[in-house]
């Protein structure tokens, strides 16, 4: 039976922001252990019951332990910074050294527990978040197949959105991360992305999502898809709350080389960057042709109104800007090569226990239990099987070069230099692709809601390292708006 009294509390801060939440620890009027208690009442009545949401694959059976162990540090040696007992849960693609499994929603990997964290999650710990629990996705992260839907897994099955549940898409692969979130089962949660993954379910979900630059946060210990493109980030229902994640999790290891350049952002403090008039003076480029084409009427009027706020904000506004290699027939072939080389070099960390070693492994286990596993197939699991998984193929490196060059000094930075803009905007994650490529960061704002319930985003992007001012951005947009709003689930 549940505490009335913590139910009765629940209602008053579910939707709480982590500073309002560390007011309440601060002052005694709450506990970290009272706050999982709070969310484990929430999962109880609402994932797999009630709308079954779905959006935990499982939960940490330490949880209650670790926030008690919070809960005393706070009382004997204080507080480590702005996370210290906050829950959040990660993906399930995520390597957690504990008791939780780590499978990219994969029935082959369903006995799989990693011997380590991952960089990020001993970094999230060591800020003294909680992890609650992994998160449901799109099955290897949306790269196995074409026809999946979102939020579906041969693991954990089909992840549902809050605000419409069966409904509505609950965009990919984050998505079980982003319904956690939005339907208050955590305070905040990791995401992946290679192309959309955060900023999809984000928009989808009335949160959230910034998409770091590529090596501002460590890969070690993720099950990769592509190393030019993955990174993963933050989901949150604020700003201020993606940010304090965001920064936790920002660092240099020494197993992910790429973070050499992580310094450039760990060194900044960007909560400096929670500026109510962060849009006084900055020029925002809308790349309205194409993208804007891609939605309703009905999406569209609520992006106009987004614009205009801008501009009330202070914003100088150039309209009908393009990115010249928009249109661009871009390929996955950049993925799909490095797809079975990274994923072999991760499955060399796994258990000999485990009946999948390789790559061509996983193949053959799909197909061995293909009622199960491969209700959509295996597409692109079969097309990068016909790769060498070396790199050296010639297809490989002259797309490698054509995405770099079109994306960066032919597309973004060519944008951003020609009009001096801070920022280009795109409707939710349709302009994702170009900055996935080119591993430039992007964060998705909510902008509002249509008459059925579905949420709908802004997202602004810019050139490498300018989080900062994507932040200041994004912030000073949300401060003048406050979109968002909680699902109404059944209570």
């Amino acid at each position: 039976m549940a505490n009335p009294k913590l139910s009765q509390l629940f209602q008053r801060i579910k939707e709480s922001s982590i500073d309002q939440i560390q007011e309440m620890l601060s002052k005694g009027d709450l506990t970290s252990r009272e706050l999982v208690l709070m969310y484990f009442e929430r999962v109880a009545k609402h994932d797999q019951s009630g709308e079954n949401i779905n959006a935990l694959a499982e939960l940490n059976p330490d949880a209650l332990l670790i926030a008690e162990s919070l809960d005393e540090e706070r009382l004997s040696k204080g507080v480590r910074g702005p996370l210290h007992g906050i829950p959040v849960v990660v993906k399930d693609n995520i390597d957690t050294g504990d008791k939780m499994h780590t499978t990219a929603g994969s029935l082959a990997l369903q006995d799989h527990v990693a011997k380590n964290d991952a960089f990020l999650v001993k970094q999230l710990r060591q800020a003294g978040a909680i992890i609650l629990g992994k998160a449901n996705l799109t099955e290897w992260a949306n790269f196995m197949t074409v026809g999946m839907p979102n939020g579906y897994s041969s693991r954990g099955g089909q992840v549902l959105n809050p605000y419409g549940p069966g409904q509505l898409d609950t965009g990919g692969s984050s998505a079980g991360s982003a319904a956690a979130v939005a339907a208050n089962f955590v305070t905040g949660a990791i995401g992946t992305e290679t192309s959309g993954s955060i900023l999809s379910p984000s928009s989808q979900h009335a949160l959230v999502g910034i998409k770091p630059t590529v090596g501002t946060v460590s890969r070690s210990g993720i099950i990769p898809i592509s190393h030019t493109q993955d990174t993963a980030g933050p989901i949150a229902k604020s700003v201020s709350d993606a940010v304090y994640i965001f920064q936790s999790i920002i660092g240099q290891d020494v197993d992910d080389e790429a973070t050499g350049s992580a310094k450039q952002l760990s060194q900044i403090d960007l909560t400096r960057s929670l500026n109510i008039n962060g849009l006084k003076g900055k020029r925002i480029g809308i790349a309205r042709d194409h993208y804007f084409e891609s939605i309703s009427e009905e999406k569209q009027q609520f992006m106009d109104k987004a614009i205009n706020q801008l501009r009330a904000s202070g914003a100088e506004v150039i309209d009908r800007v393009e990115i010249p290699t928009t249109k661009h027939n871009w390929g996955l072939g950049v993925m799909i090569h490095e797809f079975k080389n990274g994923l072999n070099h991760y499955l060399k960390t796994v258990s000999n226990d485990l009946p999948v070693q390789s790559f061509d492994d996983i193949i053959q286990y799909n197909l061995k239990h293909k009622d199960e596993m491969l209700l959509y197939g295996q597409k692109w699991f079969d097309e990068a099987s016909k790769t060498s998984g070396l790199l050296t193929e010639p297809d490989y490196l002259n797309e490698l070069l054509e995405d770099q060059y079109l994306t960066k000094e032919e597309g973004i930075d060519f944008t951003l230099n020609e009009h001096n803009l801070d920022a280009i905007v795109t409707p939710n994650n349709l302009g994702a692709a170009i900055p996935a490529k080119a591993g430039y960061p992007s964060i998705t704002v909510p902008a509002g809601f249509t008459n059925e319930g579905e949420p709908v985003g802004i997202t602004f992007t810019g050139t490498a390292f300018s989080e900062p001012q994507l932040i200041e951005i994004a912030y000073s947009y949300e401060q003048a708006t406050r979109e968002r709003r909680e699902p109404k689930l059944e209570s």
